[in-house]
């Protein structure tokens, strides 16, 4: 009987979504998931890298990339 390991290892959410569901959060990181979760366009099944992006093209002030980099560090020890 063969099995098949990877059917049961979970895909981890994108980067993206879960900033969104971060926007109860207090702090930095809570506002940047609060406006991320407004913003029609934001990027849900995007990186950090295409996040960080999307803050520069929306002209975001220099807090939000400080929160982007915690929420970073945060989503990596998930």
């Amino acid at each position: 009987m063969a099995t098949n390991p990877e059917r049961y290892m979970e895909q981890p959410l994108p980067f993206g979504a879960w900033l969104v569901q971060q926007k109860d959060r207090g702090g930095l990181i809570g506002q940047l998931a609060a406006g991320a979760a407004a913003d029609r366009r934001f990027p849900k099944s995007g990186d950090v890298g295409v996040i960080r992006a999307h803050l520069s093209a929306m002209q975001a002030e220099g807090d939000m990339f400080a929160a982007l980099d915690d929420a970073e560090l945060d989503y990596l020890c998930i």
